[in-house]
């Protein structure tokens, strides 16, 4: 019979290697005659949960912000979050005020917005009329003289008792004599004081006579100095109440100008109210202003002084609308706020002055946004914000205190209504685990916003797409871009998405290669961004990340790393892998050897083996395991050992992207048919042999493609990839042109039998109706090698085998 003829294999159209854009289909000149997108497109689903979750009043309806880095997440809830906020009521001033009852419990004043600050001048301007008023009020004459008199007239009144008491001693010969040590008692003698040694001469029965007579009048002595304390707490009393009467119309002079400021707001009037009071109390402590105080007096003072002084916390005077607050440092003390404390006498000491606002007091009444990685990097301050959401409260207590780690005497705050809207902007893997392992976040937030990488690339979609782009170039200041230029972008977002028909939303990266085309443009002199320096600017971009894949390239082109790109070897093959590093992808090849000999249907995974291997990839080579066994041994067993290797690879290899490569070199090695170096192969197998899609394919192929060039194109070179992945071929310019003028080739093959026909130049064969392969064929000489290896191992000798190879040539 005829032998079936080698598959005539097409390479890929080089127009379908690259999407291109025109720039003629944009309609314009330039950017310059755009007008820029403020919103990124193609986020309509996250936009619309933004809208309601930032619409949506009751609680627990916070938001989590979720995407990759770079894809205008930041952007777009900044501009969404401004435009509501401009529509909602400005919230009041917040500040803390002395607890008269207490002095460690701070009181809330809660006041509308600009109030507070006019509130804390005013009270700085009564602190400096305080002084000139109590000293003009209790330096009157009518002041002074009531206290004159009421001091006259104790004085008068202790003088008469103890008068009175000298008297009624005298008539019992005793006299009450004032000495250093107090009052005493002595005998008298014609007017005199008994002397000591006429006191001796008395007899016993006058002695005892005037021992007890002494005694008596010490007792009444006694009783009456006892009675001297109350007299002059009822004169302290007395001169409290006349320093009151004198004081009061004073303060109350002073104080009603703010009284009635402030008439409408009674949490300021029951302040001022209390001020007042302890005003009229103490104010005798502020004769001559506020002294200079020794040092022993020193906190005495400062408290005196600032009691009646106002912390404003938070002052939204001269803002409109809800405040919107991004707070790049969320640690425990910057959410929630924090209490200062100030070195005293060797102490540490704090007044309600020393209250410092978190970024929850600042947002109160509008919205917070938090990057969730660095709010999870801060010791406590999730669980801080968790407990402020719950509670719908704001503790200002450090961790210790909230803990009660600590037994230090602290201030506490009356707590502060939480009513805010928190926007947290994190991974999807954070949410995810946030989601799985934390049984609070599903109840504090209930909307996710999800920000997808990418958007459809139409013809609409790539005039909203250059609109995106001239914002992000009028946001760095950048020059304009020619028409040229904003084609040559839209086509490098297509690469980014790694797919031809999409666009990547990865602003970031987007803006930075903006900004770096700027600069080559202004280098050369040039008036307006053009595609030349997009393209200068990639390649500067690729040489400054070039260490890494240059030395490679230098090692495969002196011979260190083996890699051949011509000839034909048997179960040697270059499979294109993809490597990254600090976010740059390079794609380069990487030599697959496969061995089998006859076994008991073991395919050695040397990788996995060694421990080099990762799960996906094990799991590619149990894949391409089962395809063989489902294949080829349904009515026998498969009877050989076969190993895989990476060649010169140390160090771990992960993904099933080498799995069709992995494959191919195997069967080349039961068939023992060679496969061309000069292509470079990269996809992955199901079980039923078909070839599925893999990430990077642009870069690996690009990556062959520099070693081809720099080994000299021979036309023979090129590479097989899945046919999967040509919607994802976004190649760099030198490449197409290269398959343009013959001298590189790319294959898409959909099966793991195209791939094979492609590498060997030899038909795959496929079974007919009644299983039988055509010889001459990759698949027959597989199923015979298989079979030969069957029969060895079970003994049944080579005679078989060649009958059983005979019987395949003539069914065929």
């Amino acid at each position: 019979m005829t032998e079936p003829a080698a598959q005539t294999v097409t390479a890929v159209d080089p127009d379908n290697l690259r999407l291109r854009c025109d720039p003629a289909a944009l309609g314009v000149t330039s950017s310059g005659a755009l007008t820029p997108v403020h919103l990124v497109p193609g986020q309509g689903r996250a936009t619309e949960a933004l809208d309601f979750g930032l619409s949506m009043r009751q609680p627990g309806y916070n938001v989590f912000v979720m995407g990759e880095p770079g894809t205008g997440r930041h952007v777009t809830v900044s501009q969404m979050l401004n435009r509501v906020a401009a529509t909602q009521p400005v919230p009041p001033d917040l500040c803390y005020v002395h607890n008269f009852d207490d002095v460690f419990s701070p009181r809330l004043l809660s006041v509308p917005a600009g109030v507070a600050s006019r509130l804390r001048s005013d009270m700085a301007a009564l602190l400096r009329a305080i002084g000139p008023a109590v000293d003009a009020a209790l330096g009157a004459e009518n002041y002074t003289g009531r206290v004159e008199a009421l001091e006259a007239a104790n004085k008068t009144r202790e003088d008469a008792a103890l008068r009175d008491l000298g008297h009624a001693s005298e008539s019992e010969g005793l006299s009450l004599l004032r000495t250093a040590e107090g009052f005493v008692f002595a005998p008298v003698q014609q007017g005199r004081p008994l002397e000591p040694e006429a006191y001796d001469a008395l007899d016993d029965a006058e002695k005892a006579q005037i021992e007890r007579k002494v005694a008596e009048f010490t007792a009444q002595l006694q009783t009456l100095l006892e009675t001297f304390p109350q007299w002059r707490a009822e004169l302290q009393a007395g001169i409290d109440r006349s320093t009151r009467d004198a004081l009061s119309p004073a303060v109350d002079n002073l104080l009603k100008p703010l009284m009635a400021a402030y008439a409408g707001l009674e949490n300021v009037l029951a302040f001022l109210r209390a001020v007042r009071d302890d005003l009229v109390v103490r104010g005798d402590e502020w004769v001559d202003g506020v002294p200079g105080a020794d040092d022993g007096e020193e906190d005495e003072v400062a408290l005196r002084y600032h009691r009646y002084q106002v912390n404003v916390l938070v002052d939204h005077s001269g803002q409109t609308g809800a405040p919107v607050v991004f707070e790049d440092n969320p640690g425990f003390g910057h959410l929630i706020g924090r209490i200062e404390h100030v070195s005293r006498l060797g102490g540490s000491v704090s007044n309600f002055n020393l209250i410092r606002a978190g970024a929850l007091h600042q947002a109160n009444g509008g919205y917070l946004v938090l990057d969730a990685n660095r709010l999870f990097a801060q010791p406590y301050a999730w669980e801080g914000l968790k407990r402020a959401l719950r509670s719908r409260e704001i503790r200002i207590e450090p961790p210790a205190e909230s803990q009660s780690w600590s037994g230090a005497v602290t201030l506490s705050p009356e707590p502060i209504p939480c009513e805010l809207k928190v926007v947290l902007v994190g991974d999807r893997d954070s949410f995810h685990m946030l989601h799985e392992f934390d049984g609070d976040f599903p109840d504090l937030f209930k909307v996710v916003a999800d920000f997808d990488d990418d958007m459809p690339r139409s013809p609409e979609n790539e005039h909203h797409y250059v609109r995106l782009l001239t914002a992000l170039a009028q946001a760095a200041v950048l020059m304009p871009l020619t028409a040229d230029a904003l084609a040559r972008m839209v086509e490098e977002g297509a690469r980014l998405a790694e797919d031809a028909h999409r666009l990547s939303l990865q602003t970031r990266v987007l803006a930075d290669l903006l900004r770096e085309a700027d600069y080559h443009a202004r280098r050369a002199g040039a008036d307006m961004i053009d595609a030349e320096h997009v393209t200068a600017a990639l390649a500067a971009r690729r040489r400054r990340f070039d260490r890494y894949p240059g030395n490679v390239l230098e090692s495969m082109l002196d011979g260190t790393v083996l890699i051949a790109t011509e000839g034909r070897r048997v179960g040697q093959i270059n499979a294109l892998v993809v490597i990254e590093l600090a976010g740059e992808r390079f794609g380069q090849p990487a030599r697959i050897t496969a061995t089998a000999r006859v076994g008991e249907g073991d395919v050695v995974d040397i990788e996995r083996e060694t421990e080099l291997g990762g799960a996906i990839h094990s799991k590619g080579v149990f894949i391409l395991s089962a395809f063989l066994a489902s294949r080829f041994s349904r009515h026998q067993p498969l009877s050989l050992n076969a190993s895989l290797v990476f060649e010169q690879s140390y160090a771990p290899v992960e993904g099933d992207s080498a799995s069709l490569a992995e494959l191919c070199a195997l069967m080349s090695a039961l068939a023992d048919v060679p496969i061309s170096q000069a292509l470079g192969v990269t996809g992955s197998v199901n079980q039923f042999g078909t070839v599925q899609a893999i990430g990077g394919v642009n870069e690996k192929i690009e990556g062959f493609f520099d070693l081809c060039v720099a080994r000299g194109l021979t036309g023979e070179q090129g590479v097989v990839i899945p046919k999967a992945n040509m919607r994802h071929l976004m190649l760099r310019p030198d490449v197409v042109e290269a398959a343009r003028e013959g001298r590189f080739s790319v294959y898409a093959a959909e099966t793991a039998d195209e791939a094979l026909s492609i590498l060997t130049g030899m038909p795959a064969g496929v079974p007919d109706i009644k299983g039988v392969i055509p010889v001459q064929t990759i698949n027959h000489r597989v199923a015979t090698a298989l079979a030969r290896m069957s029969a060895t191992r079970h003994g049944e000798g080579s005679e078989r085998s060649r009958r059983h190879h005979h019987l395949a040539r003539i069914r065929s």
